[in-house]
């Protein structure tokens, strides 16, 4: 198959998964759009929402709906690093054997990963980098394809952790969840209080989201696009000389390399799931509330006026 029927065949695909977790998920379309972005690019993303607004049950739908293993943890203050890694045991034969932690699957929902120590939210970190993880001097791959999903809960800060910047930089996206509209929540009631569970159909298998995160990459993008994409990250950055007056008021820190490089993987996606063979400025547009969220750091300053960071972020688009 040509690459242009590939894309084709995506846009078809996309449709028929958004219809699938439809049965399952009312509304919410843009934070599914975000999520499959990530599956299709190879990202993890990060879900910020107050309790309630079916996060676990997106992750599980949509896991379902491409065909791949799904594991829940959910993080808690007394988690180590083992609970979600795996050990090693003496069976008995006396021998040393690896059993697998949670962390083995393709899709981790890693639930108020914000409440769990440092030293566990480290542990998950090698996972999302590296796609493997260390026990007792061994190195051990993990399943491909492999994503984190993790959430976080933005009212409740009492007894957490925050996500050091070095791990929250490694989630392409950060979505945040939104209360459903009143014709919405209607819909949700009505469905979860009768007595039917909607059936499910796996759509595509892990061989297939490989072969999509493939195809992405391989998607041409001018380079207008790549400029526009870079100086967007580099206009975050207080601290160098070419940055707005703005950007220097209310910003302690900016966006990194990495940004740039993801900014420009999810207008890849979002191009292709809108039938374009080539991204433009527009895609990187709708992509970088996401991708930028999470990345710039705030001065008190904006903290005191009541700028958000979606307000800064609209201002530099």
């Amino acid at each position: 198959m040509s690459d242009v029927a590939a894309v084709d065949n995506l846009v078809e695909k996309h449709k028929a998964l958004k219809q699938e977790i439809a049965k399952a998920i009312i509304g919410q379309n843009e934070v599914i759009n975000q999520i499959l972005l990530s599956i299709y690019t190879g990202g993890h993303s990060l879900l910020i929402g107050v309790p309630g607004l079916a996060k676990t049950l997106m992750v599980n739908t949509i896991a379902k709906t491409l065909g791949l293993d799904f594991k829940r943890v959910q993080f808690t203050p007394d988690l180590m690093p083992s609970d979600i890694l795996g050990s090693e045991i003496l069976d008995q034969d006396r021998n040393f054997k690896f059993i697998k932690g949670p962390v083995f699957a393709n899709i981790i929902l890693a639930d108020e990963i914000n409440r769990t120590p440092p030293k566990t939210q480290a542990a998950l970190l090698e996972a999302m980098q590296e796609r493997a993880v260390t026990i007792a001097g061994a190195q051990h791959k993990l399943p491909n394809p492999y994503f984190v999903l993790a959430t976080q809960n933005p009212i409740e800060q009492e007894g957490t952790y925050p996500l050091p910047e070095a791990q929250l930089d490694r989630f392409m996206f950060a979505i945040e969840l939104k209360y459903p509209s009143i014709e919405e929540e209607i819909e949700v009631v009505k469905t979860t209080t009768n007595d039917e569970t909607p059936e499910l159909n796996s759509l595509l298998d892990a061989a297939s989201i490989l072969e999509i995160q493939h195809l992405i990459r391989r998607i041409p993008v001018p380079n207008n696009v790549v400029n526009y994409a870079v100086n967007l990250v580099s206009n975050t950055r207080p601290n160098i000389e070419t940055s707005s007056e703005y950007v220097k008021k209310y910003l302690d820190w900016g966006a990194g390399p990495r940004a740039s490089q993801n900014l420009i993987l999810a207008a890849k996606a979002h191009a292709a799931i809108n039938g374009k063979y080539s991204p433009d400025i527009e895609d990187v547009k709708a992509v970088a509330m996401g991708i930028l969220r999470h990345r710039i750091i705030k001065n008190y300053k904006a903290e005191a006026e009541g700028i958000s960071e979606e307000i800064i972020i609209t201002k530099l688009l």
